[in-house]
């Protein structure tokens, strides 16, 4: 398996669990990672190092990469947070590749090359949920692409249901 659809695999998570962090709960925008304590405990519940630089800088590429996925910024407004990452050989029974980024950048890196992974590999797959009122994100499995809503069971349905009820009253 190649280095780049590896860590597309394993940093997906990472990188829509990041984009996710600014969800709209009871009609109210939140930030998940408003707090320094909530950023570190998000840091540490995704295996990266939490401390103040790594959440500061965390935050900042998930404002750039909602940016970038809602197509509102160019990637290279990416590209502060990979200056300086490079991949290094490590042998033992074989080569395994260690990615070494400067501290306190190690989560917002692992999103912007999961990003850039999934964008290569699966392009237009990683988009906004359709529902307007909605601020999370998903990366659409499905074969013919064709998913437009974070939830079918909240935001599908919502959508579904003012179509419908529009459709009724314009009929009446």
């Amino acid at each position: 398996m190649s280095l780049e659809v590896r860590l597309a695999t394993t940093d997906e998570t990472l990188l829509l669990d990041l984009l996710n962090t600014t969800p709209v709960r009871d009609g109210r925008a939140e930030d998940d990672l408003a707090d320094v304590t909530a950023g570190r405990e998000w840091l540490a519940a995704h295996g990266q190092p939490a401390t103040d630089d790594e959440h500061r800088t965390l935050v900042e590429a998930r404002s750039a990469l909602q940016d970038i996925v809602r197509g509102d910024a160019s990637p290279a407004t990416a590209a502060r947070f990979v200056d300086g990452v490079a991949y290094r050989a490590a042998f033992g029974d074989g080569v395994e590749w260690v990615l070494d980024v400067p501290p306190g950048r190690s989560a917002a890196a692992r999103a912007v090359l999961a990003w850039d992974a999934l964008a290569k590999s699966s392009p237009g797959r990683l988009r906004p949920c359709a529902n307007p009122e909605c601020r999370l994100f998903l990366i659409d499995h499905s074969k013919p692409n064709s998913a437009r809503w974070c939830s079918m069971a909240v935001c599908g349905n919502r959508m579904k249901a003012r179509r419908h009820y529009q459709r009724s009253r314009t009929a009446e």
